[in-house]
């Protein structure tokens, strides 16, 4: 399954021209940016930068290109002083600490020697993983996430681990697969899904979501996945250490027997290794063999989005997915898990039948629907999450609490960087409306912030509405259209390109 050759598969983020252009022509390859990190501070200016780091690693992942169905016997010796010091650089400063109470200006106050002893203790077998202290935080949906916050020095260690494994999987990885890999963002995946939506036959979206995905994975089906490429049996060791390490919670211990804990450094890497294996390979391989009208797949972490031409091959394979992950310990949650009508001619195809419009789904914190443009044409349209846009009204609520008595410029200067933190991501073409409702709610709740403050307080809309003008940004689109950045980001899709049997659009999104 594994050793399969990438085929041109639509959708496929930011290619290079192939090596032998003649026909049939050498794989393309996927081009990748350097993701951004912490800056180093002067303390550890003796850290490597993450270009150097990709240096070194350069054979390391011209090996995992050239030999797709090599297993790599010693890798931990990539694993040096200098790669820890950069990966404790990495780490962000204001960081929780985990059960060790440790943070990471207390251990920077002594690196060299606290590095030094580390890697001695890795590479001699020494190094025993500690187990994670458990924190919740609140889901849009009321209901509380659970994290694993790593002791610091397990941090270190997956964060350095994860850079050598990511110069091996990054030449393994898809196309359509987005989540947690370098170069690759949420907006380079949600400009995939709007091409893919918008310029092929999508007529049938199948938005799956995977039940506590990352409690439920299984360790030994994890294990024998990386063994298919890493055969350095002290690599496998570190990877077990962290998943049995446990997790603690009110001062009890509790061991892991599925699952790696969310928040932990190592977790994504692990979890689209998972999904590589469980998921994209077979999707890929079901395309190829089943589909007969045009197939699309997007997949951010445990996020998958799927699109087809025809409702019997967009159910045929809901019913296989099941399946699938059943074989590998996960289920699809029965009721997040749709099949919808959805696409250009959705609303068409249901007004003929009687029916409303057509329904809506949510992806990355946006609510995909199908409308019209000013022109009457077909156009996909994204809007910000209500569920997710009132939760964090909520939170600005209880802020604004906490700073009530702050000054009214340092409370504008500070909503200010929350709205405009906000509009960064929300502000995409066609969300004007769900911009301008979150600014109003925001003025809102500073309005009665400011009246609390004093019982003869009289501060008037008027009033509040001058300091938005002052202190808030105003609600315009920061993003450009899925379609125009895709092509940025992908010049070598064109529209036109096929790909037998299912007819998929060349480019980034599988």
């Amino acid at each position: 399954m594994m050793h399969e050759r990438e085929k041109s598969d639509p959708f496929k983020v930011a290619q290079k021209p192939a090596n032998n252009p003649g026909q049939p022509g050498a794989e393309p390859v996927e081009r990748r940016e350097g993701a951004e990190g912490n800056a180093v501070e002067p303390s550890t200016h003796r850290t490597l930068s993450r270009a150097s780091v990709s240096q070194r690693l350069d054979r390391v992942r011209q090996a995992a290109k050239a030999g797709k169905k090599e297993r790599f016997t010693a890798l931990l010796h990539h694993v040096s002083v200098e790669l820890l010091k950069a990966a404790y650089s990495w780490l962000k400063r204001d960081a929780a600490p985990g059960v060790d109470q440790l943070t990471w200006k207390q251990y920077g106050q002594d690196l060299e020697a606290n590095v030094v002893d580390l890697h001695a203790r890795v590479h001699r077998g020494a190094y025993r993983a500690l187990p994670s202290r458990r924190h919740y935080i609140a889901k849009a949906d009321g209901r509380q996430r659970p994290l694993g916050i790593a002791a610091l020095e397990d941090k270190i260690v997956q964060r350095a681990l994860v850079e050598v494994l990511n110069a091996i999987y990054e030449e393994d990885f898809l196309g359509f697969s987005y989540g947690f890999r370098p170069g690759r963002g949420q907006h380079d995946c949600l400009d995939a899904l709007a091409v893919g939506i918008t310029r092929t036959k999508v007529n049938w979206v199948l938005d799956a979501d995977i039940g506590s995905f990352f409690d439920s994975l299984s360790h030994s089906w994890l294990v024998r996945f990386v063994e298919h490429r890493i055969g350095d049996p002290r690599v496998i060791r570190l990877i077990g250490k962290w998943l049995k390490a446990g997790v603690m919670e009110d001062g009890v211990v509790k061991p892991t027997a599925a699952g790696t804990p969310q928040g932990a450094v190592a977790s994504p890497l692990l979890a689209n290794l998972y999904l590589h294996y469980v998921f994209d390979l077979w999707a890929r391989r079901w395309r190829e063999r089943h589909a007969r009208g045009q197939v699309i797949f997007v997949r951010y972490a445990d996020d998958i989005v799927a699109g087809f031409e025809h409702e019997a091959e967009a159910r045929r394979f809901m019913a296989d997915l099941r399946v699938r992950m059943e074989q590998f310990a996960l289920t699809l949650h029965p009721e997040k898990t749709r099949l919808i009508e959805f696409g250009r001619v959705a609303a068409e195809r249901r007004v003929r039948r009687g029916l409303g419009k057509p329904e809506t789904f949510n992806f990355l914190g946006f609510t995909h629907i199908c409308g019209r443009s000013q022109s009457g044409t077909y156009q996909l349209q994204r809007k910000s999450r209500r569920d997710r846009m009132r939760a964090t009204l909520r939170e600005i609520k209880e802020e604004l609490r906490r700073r009530r008595h702050d000054s009214i410029p340092e409370q504008g200067r500070w909503l200010g960087q929350v709205v405009r933190g906000y509009f960064n991501y929300h502000a995409v073409p066609t969300n004007n409306k769900s911009l301008s409702a979150f600014r109003h709610h925001v003025s809102g709740l500073w309005r009665r912030a400011l009246q609390r403050r004093s019982q003869k307080d009289r501060t008037t809309w008027a009033r509040v509405l001058r300091l938005a003008a002052h202190y808030l940004p105003a609600p315009q689109p920061l993003h450009p259209w899925p379609a125009v950045r895709f092509a940025v980001t992908h010049p070598r899709w064109e529209p036109g390109a096929r790909i037998a049997p299912a007819g998929i659009c060349a480019g980034g999104a599988g």
